[in-house]
């Protein structure tokens, strides 16, 4: 009788401590959250069905905005992370694959940390600063010295790995890097479009939130990666009006622009409710101030009244 008594104790307690839950106030919560695998619920699955009506209004008000989202020419990604117990996602034109310019770059840095645990690439001071101009200012030069270090098959690996899945042929793409940011080098293009630097805001999302939660290679690499990722050096789209509505805000950023291309990807951590990833992928020659406008727009269906 005792001893079954402590078996049920024991799976009580097993029980709860699967299920733990975040506190309430987690006004001191850093990044990234501490979450197993295990505990951790596929984005897809997360979709409010509140915020992507809000979203899906808040874009179509806009006429232009709606012309292009109908003509695929504009898709947006939002997730709210700022309770980590009930994260919330929506998105429009979620699936829908574009070229992205130097956003993939993100792509880069994950094979880049994925190869350093694997022991494919050595870590040495003058990757690790190649890493962060990379992400922070965008250079392409760095950028080619690491995909010519990795290759596009360690890339590919990576981005199609079961634990990742961010380029998924089932859920139209993803990320996607296949050439050089240089004139020279041969192709790699994705197996959909035929792509080379490609991108859904739905499988960005995903990076960003598998990042928040310490998902992406390992807990420490996913520190590495919102170190390097942290303070972009330019102030241009998203982070041009995140800094005028919250300038002491933690920011973490890629954006990338080409010609009538124009993409960001942003995880915004500031105090209280301004905890959110957003990412956009506009196809139109004024899609800079798009982007930048879009921000503040969002912004207003996750204050904490829209709920």
């Amino acid at each position: 009788m005792k001893l079954l008594v402590l078996i049920i104790i024991l799976f009580v307690f097993t029980i709860n401590f699967s299920e733990e839950k975040f506190p309430l106030d987690n006004s001191e919560q850093s990044l990234p959250y501490l979450m197993s695998s295990k505990q951790l619920k596929p984005l897809r699955s997360l979709i409010d069905f509140n915020l992507q009506s809000m979203l899906e209004k808040k874009l179509n008000s806009n006429p232009k905005w709606k012309r292009l989202i109908q003509a695929k020419k504009m898709a947006v990604g939002v997730v709210d992370i700022k309770d980590p117990n009930k994260i919330r996602f929506a998105r429009v034109n979620g699936n829908e694959m574009m070229y992205a310019a130097s956003l993939p770059k993100i792509a880069v840095l994950l094979a880049s940390q994925q190869a350093f645990e694997d022991g494919d690439l050595v870590e040495t001071d003058e990757i690790k600063h190649d890493m962060r101009l990379m992400i922070a200012k965008s250079d392409n030069a760095a950028s080619t010295r690491m995909i010519d270090l990795l290759g596009y098959k360690k890339i590919e690996e990576v981005l199609t790995d079961p634990r990742y899945e961010l380029y998924d042929e089932e859920y139209g793409g993803g990320l996607w890097v296949g050439k050089r940011y240089a004139s020279d080098g041969p192709r790699y293009p994705d197996p959909i479009l035929g792509l080379s630097h490609s991108a859904t805001v739905s499988q960005v999302c995903r990076f960003y939130y598998l990042l928040a939660f310490g998902q992406l290679v390992s807990f420490d690499r996913s520190i590495e990666m919102l170190d390097i990722m942290v303070d972009p050096e330019l102030h241009h789209k998203f982070v041009n009006s995140i800094e005028k509505l919250d300038p002491d805000a933690k920011l973490y950023r890629k954006s990338g622009s080409w010609q009538n291309y124009h993409s960001d990807s942003i995880l915004v951590w500031g105090d209280d409710w301004r905890r959110y990833i957003l990412v956009a992928l506009i196809e139109d020659e004024n899609g800079e101030m798009i982007i930048r406008n879009l921000l503040p727009e969002v912004e207003e269906i996750l204050l904490p009244h829209n709920k």
